[in-house]
């Protein structure tokens, strides 16, 4: 097991995926990606159930989540996560490709901590990806594992 936290990506799309891994691998981000297709699995994995009920490592570092995804979308994981006592310090960037006002307000006010429209241009993603990967990699100062009282 790795000394540096996961980032969990949940995403559909296999070419926004592919995109961001080799947006994080071209900025030397050394953190295990796991994906997740969708919020159930990403809620699989966050529980430790199912195909991840034998994963012993660390919850991750953050969440990048999509939106718009069948079976469990991204805001009704988002409030699941934010209401579970284990799991609502973890930081969750919405990365998605949806810019409506709706969406927006609705992801802040279930406790997103960042709200990213997906550019559409390739070099511009990469820049996003890479600005998202050092914030919350290498800036951001995590909450301790105990919450003080």
């Amino acid at each position: 097991m790795s000394s540096l936290k996961p980032i969990l990506l949940v995403e559909d799309n296999l070419n926004d995926i592919e995109l961001v891994m080799n947006a994080l691998k071209r900025n030397n981000l050394a953190n295990e990606v796991i994906t997740a297709r969708h919020g159930g699995e990403a809620l699989d994995f966050l529980h430790r159930r199912g195909i991840h009920a034998d994963y012993k490592g660390d919850d991750p570092l953050f969440i990048l989540l999509d939106l718009k995804m069948p079976k469990v979308d991204g805001l009704e994981a988002l409030r699941q996560i934010k209401a579970d006592e284990r799991l609502k310090l973890i930081p969750v960037v919405m990365l998605t490709s949806s810019s409506e006002e709706a969406d927006l307000v609705r992801s802040y006010r279930l406790g997103v901590n960042a709200y990213v429209v997906k550019p559409v241009d390739f070099t511009q993603f990469v820049d996003a990806i890479r600005q998202l990967g050092i914030f919350w990699a290498l800036l951001n100062k995590p909450p301790p594992l105990t919450p003080v009282n």
